[in-house]
């Protein structure tokens, strides 16, 4: 049993992290599979969005803390950060992927599984969702980028407080602060997030790479940098086989190639 599923089909490709004996937790081969198939995918034209999702109703329980136990006394300082350090140019990676990312989340999402589901640009989450960056409850740092993540989708004020509580967020309030997008019965969950991803096939590749690096770019810019930005970003779009199609598909009174599905409570325009 690999402990990162990675299926592709119609331009969506789905990783899985799959071992449910432990919640998903992230053990080294998880990581050394996250290490391959996230450049993998950056690079794959023909993948157009990732969907993200844990096996058997849990997300990621976060670190794998037994595998750590059992190395502790072989590990000096040095060693400790050399095992971070190893794991940043996947998690850069999928931070700055230039495709759409969704998490599917079922279950527990806890401390670096929380990291996880940060990077995403879309939360789907079930009403059994949980949310705990529970780093405080073991005597360390959030990690996984969540320094960087957090506080850019809640605010600082909110981000410390769950960062130095180490307190549970359910589903309902994950909705409530932004940190999730939708939720979903448990059946669709799987459904859903691949149903918005698949959306962006007929979505300009230019343009979501072009909006994602914008809105990253956003909060370390200044008004005149972002203007600039935004003109040299729309010329690049204006020359684009996308944009004429769309353009002549408006004209020719067709309907568009990019269609965001509508929310599973809510009836198909």
């Amino acid at each position: 049993m690999q402990a990162l599923d990675v299926q592709t089909h119609d331009g969506v490709a789905t990783l899985t992290m799959n071992r449910p004996e432990a919640r998903n937790a992230l053990s080294a081969e998880m990581k050394d599979a996250f290490a391959a198939a996230v450049p993998a995918l950056a690079a794959d034209p023909t993948v157009r969005a990732v969907v993200l999702t844990g096996a058997n109703g849990a997300f990621c329980a976060g670190g794998d803390l037994r595998g750590m136990a059992e190395v502790r006394g072989r590990m000096k300082i040095g060693d400790w950060r050399d095992r971070m350090r190893d794991v940043q140019p996947w998690i850069q990676q999928l931070i700055e992927l230039d495709k759409p990312l969704i998490a599917a989340v079922d279950g527990p999402a806890f401390g670096a599984g929380f990291s996880l589901a940060l990077m995403a640009d879309f939360v789907v989450a079930t009403p059994k969702a949980r949310f705990c960056l529970s780093f405080m409850r073991v005597g360390l740092v959030p990690d996984f980028a969540a320094m960087y993540t957090l506080p850019r989708v809640v605010g600082v004020q909110r981000a410390r407080e769950l960062m130095l509580s180490a307190r549970e967020v359910p589903a309902d309030e994950a909705l409530r602060l932004g940190l999730v997008m939708e939720v979903v019965p448990q059946d669709t969950l799987l459904a859903r997030a691949q149903a918005l991803a698949r959306s962006f096939t007929g979505a300009s590749p230019m343009a979501v790479s072009l909006v994602k690096q914008g809105v990253s770019m956003a909060l370390a810019q200044d008004l005149r940098s972002l203007l600039a930005s935004e003109a040299d970003h729309q010329a690049l779009c204006f020359v684009t086989d996308d944009h004429v199609q769309a353009v002549q598909r408006f004209l020719d009174k067709q309907p568009a190639a990019f269609q965001w599905p509508a929310p599973p409570s809510l009836p198909a325009r």
